[in-house]
């Protein structure tokens, strides 16, 4: 895709490993660089990122730090493995996502409204709605909960109401193009948990031991756990987001309307493949490193019940630290700034797009103002939530079955739209993109009905 031309054009991108569609993990090409020196490469490759990049981070927002958090207090390294489960599937549904934008030029609710009708579509945006307005409720309040943690004299309601009102006005007010390097930079801090896990000093051959060998128990604790894990790692918010920043790169270097988008070239491709699968990489690796972290050091002593992320902060202190400490509250400041204006962005390009109304960042409020009307009223019932006296954990679970539900109808679209050689043109599935896909569908399926039935068993 053109988002180098965003920045600056690129004479040669950065040499990456290309994942392909057919059996997952490939070795790409050689792709030369624009000179030798390891500091250009380094250059040239954050150039490369893009969409893929802040779609992945988002993925590691409040709520599924707290579920990371959760899981390695609870269990210990014992579900470390899920880490490298989840990473090729959801790196595959993400990339396939990416192509339906990208050879379309619309985003994935206006793919699915134009080739299956309105009737699924509307129902999945209302609960996709719904979850992810759950999940900003929860999100908002995790980012106050950590700023009082480190200023315990913030009035938590003034805190809430400020980071809502700047995210708010920041993702209606900021062109483009600069919102997007700021969700862009922002994934940066993603880091901070991966060095936590490094200062808490972890057993690292019982690390690896559990990352490849599988461990269940077959508990309702662990299944319900186990499936908020899914949940939360491969969301359909993720799908309508990577669709449509695809469009929004697009749009951004002029191609304003849907022709001048359709169709894709190799190079197109290629780079969108680096991008997708290095955030999808990055996302499952900070996943792996806060389950290390918090298994090495809560449930090394005894702390097993972890219900926030700024709970996961305070209980790391004694044990691993202020270093820890700040960097663990950090982290939950910098993604809470960008997975709240995802959640949202997703929710407004689902049900704009299924109304057939003008959407997009690129476009001014006047414009799209029943895109920017959904970004609002998500934002505003987030923030209403955190004073009706809703459990953050009672909301990540209505938010988990509402995305059990969701997953696996919208998974099987996809799939369809990507197979169909009409829609994609030479750039459908082969057969081994389509059967990852079929399978993580399959998994979701089975893991949406497992929430449900742990829930009111």
């Amino acid at each position: 895709m053109k988002r180098n031309i965003i920045e600056k054009t690129i004479e040669a991108p950065a040499k990456a490993l290309e994942y392909g569609l057919e059996g997952g993990q490939k070795l790409a090409k050689n792709i030369p660089l624009s000179g030798h020196k390891p500091l250009k490469k380094a250059k040239d490759y954050w150039y490369l990122l893009g969409p893929g990049l802040t779609t992945g981070a988002s993925d590691d927002d409040p709520s599924g730090i707290a579920t990371y958090s959760q899981t390695g207090a609870q269990y210990g390294f014992g579900l470390l493995w899920l880490a490298a489960l989840t990473f090729p599937l959801m790196a595959i549904i993400q990339e396939m996502c990416a192509r339906i934008g990208l050879v379309t030029g619309r985003g994935l609710a206006g793919n699915i409204r134009a080739h299956f009708g309105r009737k699924v579509l509307y129902i999945s945006t209302l609960f996709l709605f719904a979850a992810n307005t759950f999940n900003i409720g929860a999100d908002i309040g995790a980012m106050a909960n950590a700023v009082q943690l480190i200023i315990p004299r913030f009035s938590f309601t003034l805190l809430v109401i400020g980071f809502m009102l700047l995210i708010l006005l920041l993702q209606i007010f900021t062109p483009y193009v600069r919102y997007a390097k700021y969700l862009k930079w922002l994934a940066l801090i993603l880091f901070a948990y991966i060095l936590s896990a490094f200062l808490a000093h972890p057993d690292w051959q019982t690390i690896i031991k559990h990352s490849v060998i599988p461990h269940i128990t077959f508990s309702k604790d662990q299944i319900l756990l186990i499936c908020a894990i899914l949940g939360t790692t491969i969301t359909p918010y993720l799908f309508f987001w990577q669709t449509s920043q695809e469009v929004e790169e697009e749009i951004a270097v002029g191609q304003t309307t849907i022709k001048s988008r359709t169709g894709s070239g190799t190079a197109e491709i290629k780079k969108m493949r680096i991008d997708v699968w290095s955030g999808m990489f990055f996302s499952n690796v900070v996943m792996f490193f806060i389950i290390a972290a918090c298994a090495s050091v809560l449930f090394a002593h005894g702390i097993t019940n972890i219900n926030t992320a700024a709970q996961a902060a305070q209980a790391l202190r004694p044990f691993a630290g202020n270093a820890t400490f700040w960097l663990f509250a950090a982290g939950i400041i910098g993604m809470g700034l960008l997975a709240i204006p995802v959640l949202a962005g997703a929710s407004a390009y689902a049900i704009s797009e299924s109304i057939g109304k003008h959407q997009g960042l690129n476009s001014k409020l006047k414009q799209a103002s029943a895109f920017y009307g959904v970004i609002i009223i998500s934002m505003f019932i987030g923030l209403a939530l955190n004073f009706l006296g809703l459990n953050p954990i009672k909301a990540l679970i209505y938010s988990a079955v509402l995305n059990g539900i969701v997953a696996p109808v919208i998974l099987v679209l996809i799939l369809l739209l990507a197979r169909n050689k009409h829609v994609m043109g030479e750039w459908k599935n082969g057969k081994a993109a389509a059967g990852f896909g079929w399978l993580l569908a399959s998994i979701m399926a089975v893991s949406g009905i497992a929430a449900i039935y742990s829930l009111f068993a």
